[in-house]
């Protein structure tokens, strides 16, 4: 999923494209993309963008008359940039709108219909649609330290929970947490007042950081290859892979379907996590740590 980096480097490249243009022509690949009903999604056509934002993990067109067409992309939801008039690729596109200049097309790999548009109007409604998280970039440490102890949860699920943080998923929130040295399976309410810090400075640095990357990346072209398994992240989607800090392989586990990915001497002081299914399966005989990993390989070859 598409995340806060992702989501800043879209806007900045469709604000040079479309800020100030005019919706010339909606068109719709799939009737089911477009989840509101009042006001009609024609409503576009023929106002002009005025504003872009990112709500959460939203991206928000402000339109004359107070309208608001929210873009969620989800999971598999991306943004193409294509020349006036384009025609909806076949099967991935749902959505375009028609600039004087260029035609925006919303896609989605997959046979799930996650993506999303969402048009309102006035800014009650749109505040609607914001889960209410924090902005790390925004916010200071007493804000992000009431945001992380509101609810008792694992550090994985809290920087995760929109309710809780904005713009934040399974990539970055390994990264963070990577950077943070914490356990992704570390409850909020155990954590001290050293480690709540350490993970705000994490969450601030690793979230500016991959934004100035991927900014540098596109350069003056839209972003085309937004993914959540990038070259040079510490250890999301490397399971296997040596830790850059300690040559340690990385970890993975599985919950629902989201991976966690960490090393465990950087994060968990050496032991190994385990999934549900993995823990029930293999009771006692779950390793618990790096070198049982290693032994048990070693005997099954």
């Amino acid at each position: 999923m598409p995340e806060l980096p992702d989501i800043v480097v879209y806007i900045e490249a469709l604000a040079a494209r479309v800020l100030h243009q005019p919706v010339q022509r909606v068109r719709l690949g799939s009737p089911f993309v477009v989840r509101t009903v009042e006001p009609p999604i024609r409503a576009v056509e023929g106002r002009t963008v005025l504003a872009l934002r990112r709500l959460g993990k939203r991206i928000v067109l402000g339109l004359e008359d107070e309208l608001f067409l929210a873009i969620h992309l989800m999971v598999a939801g991306r943004l193409r940039w294509a020349s006036a008039g384009a025609a909806l690729q076949r099967k991935r596109g749902l959505a375009a709108l028609d600039f004087p200049n260029g035609t925006l097309e919303l896609t989605e790999a997959g046979s799930k219909r996650r993506a999303s548009l969402h048009l309102v109007q006035g800014g009650d409604s749109l505040a609607a649609l914001d889960r209410g998280g924090v902005e790390v970039l925004e916010t200071d440490l007493a804000g992000f330290e009431h945001a992380m102890r509101r609810e008792n949860h694992t550090l994985k699920r809290a920087l995760t929970d929109p309710c809780l943080v904005s713009g934040i998923g399974n990539a970055y929130s390994d990264e963070i947490l990577h950077r943070a040295r914490l356990s992704p399976l570390k409850l909020t309410s155990s954590m001290d007042g050293e480690q709540i810090a350490r993970l705000f400075g994490a969450c601030r640095s690793v979230l500016a950081e991959w934004t100035d990357r991927l900014r540098r990346a596109a350069g003056n072209d839209f972003p085309h290859h937004v993914t959540a398994f990038r070259e040079g992240m510490a250890v999301h989607g490397r399971a296997g892979k040596p830790c850059p800090v300690c040559g340690t392989p990385i970890q993975r586990i599985v919950f629902a379907e989201n991976e966690t990915n960490y090393c465990p001497p950087c994060q968990t002081g050496g032991r190994l996590l385990a999934d549900r299914a993995l823990s029930r399966l293999l009771h006692s005989d779950w390793p618990r740590t790096i070198e049982e990993l290693e032994e048990m390989k070693a005997t099954r070859r």
